[in-house]
């Protein structure tokens, strides 16, 4: 990926920097970039951005779950050392994961990841089992992270609206599983994630104007997904849905769906919210954007 987008040619990159500076965000939560050590690869898109004129410069990023190797069978076919035995799916460590470009400075050392996480230790966990027991095995229950890639709480220095919170995650979707859906409850618990940290059971509760934002995986009320996670996150009273029921992406087998949400706090006031065209050269997901003010 470093290399694509360091050619300048790649049209891929060229489309997804195009809907960016079309959109010219001040704050945007990317999915599906490849984390590196020295984060080289954010940091080179980032440049590729500000070439266009649209420059974002402050980055944050964090080592992701996403092919974080382990010794055990997580994902339950029998054997260990593939993608799916990583705490979170990926063929390399640091596969397909987030960053957030912002043109404001980001809190680094206020910033918490729950992404270690023990699934097991969500309040009310949706475990997977199968004919009684664990599954796969007890043995990975007791490593299984919750998050995919993470879940970032990060607040941003606004220079006119003080600390502004981004609450971003990328859950795993809820298929290519069995029976005991495993995938499809651990999607439904990585929203869920966000409810029961909101009602102050996973950590300090941010005092006001937070957004959620990220790729769920999850309609509410479509898909393969456990999609009541996703309605009692959208029933909150503390939270406002800019965009409901518009879909963000189409899949040959299910057709549209939302799966992409930017959902900001009550105390918001929303200008403006749209779901630009997705472009196929770039993703099959749409960006979403909203324009928020006090």
């Amino acid at each position: 990926m470093l290399r694509d987008i360091l050619s300048g040619t790649d049209p891929q990159v060229t489309a997804v920097l195009e809907q960016i500076t079309q959109a010219a965000p001040d704050i945007i939560a990317l999915q599906g970039i490849d984390h590196d050590l020295g984060n080289l690869a954010v940091r080179a898109f980032a440049d590729a951005l500000a070439a266009r004129g649209h420059s974002l410069p402050h980055i944050f990023t964090a080592p992701p779950n996403a092919g974080l190797m382990t010794p055990l069978d997580l994902d339950g076919d029998g054997k260990t050392g593939g993608p799916g035995d990583a705490q979170g799916y990926g063929r390399f460590f640091g596969q397909g994961s987030m960053a957030i470009l912002s043109r404001y400075p980001l809190l680094h050392e206020e910033a918490v990841d729950y992404a270690t996480l023990l699934w097991r230790d969500l309040p009310q966990a949706l475990l997977p089992e199968k004919d009684g027991s664990a599954f796969p095995s007890a043995a990975a229950l007791a490593v299984q992270r919750l998050s995919s890639h993470g879940h970032w709480v990060v607040p941003v220095a606004h220079p006119a609206l003080g600390t502004v919170t981004l609450m971003v995650y990328h859950a795993t979707p809820p298929v290519f599983d069995g029976p005991e859906d495993r995938n499809g409850r651990r999607n439904h618990d990585e929203t869920m994630l966000w409810y029961h940290l909101l009602d102050g059971r996973l950590g300090t509760v941010p005092a006001s104007r937070f957004v959620i934002l990220g790729d769920a995986n999850l309609d509410p009320a479509r898909g393969d997904g456990r999609g009541e996670g996703m309605r009692k996150l959208l029933a909150r009273p503390d939270l406002q849905d800019p965009l409901p029921g518009q879909a963000t992406v189409s899949f040959s087998q299910t057709g549209p769906l939302r799966t992409d949400y930017v959902l900001p706090s009550a105390d918001w006031t929303v200008r403006n919210a749209r779901i630009m065209p997705a472009n196929p050269d770039a993703s099959r997901h749409a960006l979403v954007w909203v324009d928020l003010a006090r």
